[in-house]
């Protein structure tokens, strides 16, 4: 797990508060994805009443929390990773935080803390907005394109855009989750950054949380990978894809937490249903890995 200090030419950044335990109260967690389908006001939006939406996130959410999941993250990936950000309307990011609300007061017992927003990295003020008027504890944002680029200033990615809207609206308590890119596929602006240099990046603009992630599902962080980023950071380090029941146990002892969602769906795919004997399989492996279930 991570414990080292940063050293960048950016210059040594502070130790901050762990928000793992700050969340979720233990020091390594296993989080769920709810992936919704399209919601009122995005483009492939279907007629389906919200309550019904909401309805399905509920029992999607008590699917991965009665498997021994620690937290869940709501998100609407039908087809939003397609989209400027300017195309993601206040009519989803409100349908959006409806959806939080009730998973929220419905599974959580109205605590927030373990529950997250994200709608990709299209999105950073809308998931933070989301997740501030919905009662989460975090959101998750993309960081692709956070980076010092030499005679051109600052290139700001959502990680950053989220803490700067985090701190305008007085949304303090939410917790910035920020993806760094591990494998970079259709994320080709960072494909010529090393892991430190986004690793960097998003502690220079103020996550809270860093996630190895690849580019694409199945794509896992490899231990090297999650290493390389936590010799660059004191923050906690989650792996975002492609965890299984098979690799969890070998990956846990060198981060925080992972996040799982297509390998405990049916047929693998993100949009199908829980299988909560595939999210008890999984949460048995990390447990003997050590880690503490709920």
């Amino acid at each position: 797990m991570t414990t080292s200090g940063s050293t960048s030419g950016l210059g040594v950044f502070p130790p901050r508060p762990n928000a793992i335990k700050e969340l979720f109260g233990t020091p390594q967690v296993v989080i769920g994805v709810v992936h919704l389908p399209p919601l009122p006001g995005s483009p492939h939006y279907k007629g389906v009443p919200l309550d019904e939406i909401c309805a399905f996130a509920v029992e999607e959410a008590r699917a991965y929390l009665e498997g021994g999941c620690h937290g869940l993250i709501v998100e609407n990936h039908w087809d939003i990773p397609f989209l400027k950000p300017g195309e993601h309307g206040y009519e989803t990011s409100a349908a959006m935080a409806v959806v939080t609300d009730r998973v929220r007061h419905a599974v959580l017992a109205g605590a927030g803390g373990g529950l997250g927003v994200s709608v990709l990295s299209n999105a950073a003020e809308c998931s933070t907005a989301s997740a501030w008027c919905g009662g989460a504890g975090f959101v998750r944002v993309n960081q692709w394109a956070n980076a010092y680029v030499a005679n051109e200033g600052i290139i700001e990615g959502q990680s950053a855009h989220a803490t700067r809207y985090r701190s305008r609206i007085g949304a303090g308590p939410v917790k910035v989750f920020a993806d760094v890119h591990v494998k970079h596929g259709s994320h080709a602006i960072v494909a010529d950054r090393t892991l430190a240099e986004q690793t960097e990046d998003a502690e220079f603009f103020g996550a809270d949380v860093l996630i190895a992630t690849g580019s694409r599902t199945g794509d896992a962080a490899s231990l090297e990978e999650v290493e390389g980023i936590s010799a660059h950071t004191t923050l906690p380090v989650v792996i975002g894809s492609g965890i299984t029941a098979d690799n969890i146990g070998g990956l846990l002892p060198a981060c925080d937490g992972v996040i799982v969602a297509s390998s405990v769906k049916d047929n693998g795919r993100w949009w199908g249903r829980v299988d909560r004997a595939k999210v008890r399989e999984l949460t048995t492996a990390a447990a003997k890995a050590g880690v503490v279930l709920p």
